[in-house]
């Protein structure tokens, strides 16, 4: 039987995923499915206390998130994930580089509604996307605390409306410091809490 040691050890050399094979990809998911069968914390949305707080993404399958390494002189950086369960608020942030002292950042704020013991609908309302530089950017929980506190940014900073800006995320398994979540459009991601 497969455990975490084994998951994080499988992912480890992949990047987030972007360096996966074939047969990585398989093993890994094998190992996920492992664990989401033996999930310590089968609601996790009644588990505030282990979801809130700070992640950072270990492994994703998500071709939206892997697709910003692909664009030319670009190199994607880490990725965070926010949850604030209180107020239903979820914060993505990648950190991107590339060209030197042109480094970005491409950040989503997103509404979430639990709906089952697992699954929350995702509604996202506010994109970010500029220079680390011009967006005064040092690190990323002061980031969020300025996008929680209303600061608006030199940036290309908007509002999404679109009503297509949604989904719904399934949180298969959830420990002290390890997130496992399952996308409407297919994608795995591996999360761990950062302090």
């Amino acid at each position: 039987m497969i455990g975490k040691a084994e998951l994080l050890r499988a992912i480890a050399g992949t990047n987030r995923g972007l360096l996966a094979t074939d047969t990585d990809r398989q093993a890994i998911l094998a190992a996920i499915a492992q664990l989401e069968d033996r999930n310590p914390t089968p609601r996790p949305l009644e588990a505030a206390d282990k979801l809130d707080g700070n992640w950072r993404l270990l492994y994703t399958t998500s071709q939206e998130l892997l697709g910003i390494d692909r664009v030319p002189l670009l190199k994607l950086g880490q990725i965070y994930q926010f949850v604030r369960v209180q107020t239903q608020q979820i914060y993505n942030v990648a950190e991107v580089s590339g060209i030197p002292f042109l480094e970005g950042l491409v950040s989503v704020v997103a509404q979430f509604e639990p709906v089952s013991e697992q699954r929350v609908k995702v509604r996202f309302n506010r994109g970010i996307f500029g220079l680390q530089r011009l967006i005064g950017y040092q690190a990323c929980d002061r980031f969020v605390q300025e996008i929680e506190a209303g600061k608006k940014f030199t940036a290309f900073d908007f509002a999404i409306t679109r009503a297509d800006q949604k989904g719904w995320l399934d949180i298969t398994y959830l420990d002290d410091d390890l997130r496992i979540g399952r996308g409407n459009v297919g994608s795995v991601f591996v999360l761990t809490k950062v302090a």
